[in-house]
């Protein structure tokens, strides 16, 4: 171990000049192109051999083979996501984005930083008793990245390499500190859906609202509705969320518009849910709708399935988890995230595992929350994530 931490360390100002030519040039979900370059013009430099133009054209595999017993050696995937989002940011630091509306707010930079470090040192190992599949994969916010990827039998060996025995993957986590991680058996993350609502009303001038119908008013409706099916049709001691984050609609100020559209999200836990809510969403739609004259629909356009940690992969981590960080600093969490992940692909082809970095400095009691104007991932955590990602590579 002292001679890991002292590869990663010697490596570890690369690194954050990575990090910060990464945060300085966000990219969002397949658009990554010029990140891909950068992650093409390492594993070349290194002599890792690759597949590029994957997932959509920017997604790239890396392939590292046993260098023993290679009939019989395992395949270790390990995974990181590249794109950015499209937030206008706010740190004021002197490697911000040069890209007015696009950061990386969610750490994605320091995710594919972390995997091209470990690359550099597990292909410098002279002893690598598994097979090692690097994924660098784009388009993980909302974009379904990693469902293309396994569509293209990226873990199945029909890329490059040969077939996936397990999957690990780790996302920058504010609320833990630098050295610790958590994660959790079963389900870690929701489901998450999203949904396009178009509501159609008849348009008119905003002084004579009695000639049309308005859809901005139908969607006020529709939104508060909504909120029902988290408070009075779904069992309490089920996780729900209905958000609707963003609605259309309308030119000017003095005009009753003809349509309107409402995107939102839904995040459940289970699959009964799930159906129940998509259901709920469309009898409050069509129904609201309905009761105001207008017509309303709903449109499912994309679906991320839960993250479920096998418990045997999750045991594995936290065995070489507490060898690296401690016991202590390795936590259980109590309840899933409601967020979602693409990683959940993943883990319905091969026994997967995701886990929590700790970001949080020692010294603050808090740290700027994911897809905030002011995040940042923290250089101090690139270290630690190296070195779990190097030491489940190499698991037995």
């Amino acid at each position: 171990m002292s001679t890991l931490r002292e590869s990663i360390s010697a490596l570890l100002p690369q690194a954050i000049e990575i990090r910060h030519d990464l945060h300085t040039h966000p990219e969002l979900g397949y658009q990554e192109h010029r990140t891909c370059g950068v992650v093409q013009a390492r594993l070349a430099n290194l002599g890792v051999e690759f597949k590029a133009g994957l997932a959509g054209g920017t997604g790239v595999l890396g392939w590292l083979p046993a260098t023993a017993a290679a009939g019989s050696a395992r395949t270790v995937a390990l995974r990181a996501d590249m794109d950015a989002l499209p937030i206008v940011e706010q740190t004021g630091l002197p490697y911000q984005s040069s890209k007015p509306g696009v950061m990386h707010a969610c750490g994605h930079d320091g995710h594919t930083t972390i995997l091209l470090t470990a690359a550099e040192i597990l292909r410098n190992q002279k002893d690598r008793p598994n097979n090692v599949l690097l994924l660098f994969q784009p388009a993980e916010e909302g974009g379904a990245g990693g469902q293309k990827l396994c569509a293209e039998g990226a873990l199945r060996g029909q890329v490059i390499g040969k077939p996936v025995d397990v999957i690990f993957g780790l996302h920058g986590f504010p609320r833990a500190p630098v050295g610790h991680v958590a994660t959790k058996d079963g389900a870690l993350m929701a489901a998450a859906s999203q949904f396009v609502i178009q509501v159609r009303g008849k348009g008119t001038h905003a002084a004579y609202p009695h000639f049309g119908i308005d859809p901005i008013l139908v969607c006020a409706h529709i939104l508060t509705a909504l909120q029902s099916i988290v408070s009075r049709m779904i069992d309490p001691l089920e996780s729900v969320v209905v958000t609707v984050g963003q609605i259309v609609a309308g030119v000017a100020h003095n005009v009753i518009p003809e349509a309107a559209t409402m995107h939102g999200t839904l995040r459940t836990l289970s699959g009964a849910t799930d159906d129940l809510a998509k259901r709920r969403i469309g009898e409050i739609v069509s129904n609201v709708a309905a009761g105001f004259g207008a017509s309303a629909s709903v449109e499912w356009v994309g679906a991320y399935p839960v993250t479920f940690n096998d418990p045997a992969a999750t045991d594995e981590f936290r065995a070489v988890a507490r060898k690296v960080v401690g016991e202590s600093h390795v936590h259980e969490e109590a309840h899933p995230s409601m967020g979602g992940e693409d990683f959940s692909f993943y883990g319905l082809e091969v026994p997967a595992s995701f886990f929590f970095l700790g970001l949080r400095p020692l010294d603050r009691d808090s740290y700027p929350n994911l897809h905030a104007p002011d995040f940042d991932f923290n250089d101090d955590a690139i270290a630690t994530g190296v070195e779990l990602m190097c030491e489940l590579a190499v698991s037995q």
